[in-house]
């Protein structure tokens, strides 16, 4: 792996940390305590390209290889994980999977759109009983003439009253991950509905919701991928989503250090800033020790899916690492603000918040952990 940026990937990560020094960092607090990130921002990200990396320059995308398009996500996520959400799921879940397993009408349909920040994707396969074992899902298609018919209820769905489109998993078949299929779904269809959750721990500003599908009518042209392989679709996006949690999560890691020693450079106790006290001092060492593996574990997975190689189980790793070390940097850094770190005057709280959800969303760290173990040995535990 080589660990030397090219030109092309740190003008990105610069344009990247300029915009959220500009646009997402300033407002993060506010877009917070109104529980809504301004909309107006993902036509920005469009038009920087950032709803477009990976994706070729015949459907609108600005291109690029996996690397890039984690320094942007690390940047984003250091500024609002609210907004690296926004891009995670809109283009690495949803556009990615278009791209991979679309017919060239469903890229001409929505591709461009994606891209360009015209519209946005959210990703349906939580349900109100099924997170972690996702090959149980409930909510049904049946097949009408040319037509499938859909009804369910999804939960905890990122963009869910932002988006045009929803990529819906819905049992056609028998039990099992064998029996589920993958649609686009317009978000406007008759008997669509998303109802935005409020009061949530972290992530306020994202638009996260309840959909419920009450015979949603979509043509067999809706289907992404053949009949049954649903499931597929759903793994081989999060396989790459954990990469985009992971890379988020270093961002998210390094705003709580560029916190915690802007602080303690500057607050005084016992006659001296408190970064002259040695404990002090090991708090900031553990959270750069934190930020750096988990940045290299991403790099890694970034490139093995350049090169084309397996990179699930990496995947998997950064993951679990990123999003466990984002927990214990915020943690730390409340620690170094002391009182001051608990009152929202200050962004560590905020960050501490939005931190333990990446140990929840796109495979636990439970479920990280079983991933794991079985690749090394060849025993299921789940």
């Amino acid at each position: 792996m080589n660990l030397e940026l090219s030109g092309e990937q740190t003008a990105a990560r610069r344009l990247a940390a300029d915009f959220v020094d500009r646009e997402i960092a300033p407002h993060a607090a506010r877009w917070d305590r109104e529980e809504s990130v301004d909309r107006a921002i993902v036509g920005r990200l469009g038009a920087l390209g950032f709803l477009g990396l990976t994706i070729p320059e015949q459907y609108g995308g600005s291109a690029g290889d996996h690397l890039t398009y984690c320094l942007v996500l690390e940047e984003l996520g250091r500024g609002d994980s609210a907004v690296r959400g926004i891009v995670s799921v809109s283009l690495g879940l949803v556009a990615k999977s278009i791209h991979h397993f679309g017919t060239e009408e469903q890229k001409r349909t929505w591709l461009t759109r994606l891209v360009a920040g015209e519209a946005l994707g959210c990703f349906a396969l939580t349900e109100p009983g099924t997170g972690s074992d996702a090959a149980q899902l409930r909510t049904r298609a049946v097949r009408d003439g040319s037509d499938w018919v859909l009804s369910g209820t999804k939960m905890f769905i990122t963009n869910g009253t932002w988006a045009e489109v929803a990529l819906v998993f819905a049992r056609t078949g028998g039990e099992g991950h064998r029996g589920i299929t993958a649609f686009l779904v317009p978000t406007d269809s008759p008997g669509f509905t998303a109802r935005e959750i409020h009061g949530k721990l972290g992530l306020r500003g994202q638009a996260t919701a309840e959909l419920v599908l009450d015979g949603v009518r979509v043509p067999d042209s809706a289907r992404l991928h053949a009949e049954g392989k649903g499931f597929t679709v759903a793994m081989a996006a999060l396989a790459k989503g954990r990469m985009s949690v992971a890379a988020g999560c270093v961002g998210l890691a390094k705003a709580c250090l560029d916190a915690a020693v802007g602080y303690a450079t500057q607050r005084e106790q016992f006659g001296k800033p408190i970064a002259a006290h040695q404990l002090v001092q090991e708090l900031l060492a553990d959270i750069a020790l934190d930020v750096e593996a988990a940045r290299l574990l991403v790099w890694r997975v970034a490139d093995l899916v350049d090169r084309g190689e397996d990179f699930a189980v990496a995947s998997s790793q950064a993951k679990l690492f990123a999003s466990e070390a984002a927990v214990r940097a915020a943690d730390r850094a409340v620690q170094v603000f002391g009182g001051y770190g608990y009152i929202d005057e200050f962004p560590v709280g905020k960050y501490l918040r939005d931190a333990k959800v990446m140990t929840l969303y796109e495979g636990t760290s439970q479920i990280q952990k079983l991933l794991i173990g079985r690749a090394l040995t060849g025993v299921a535990a789940f």
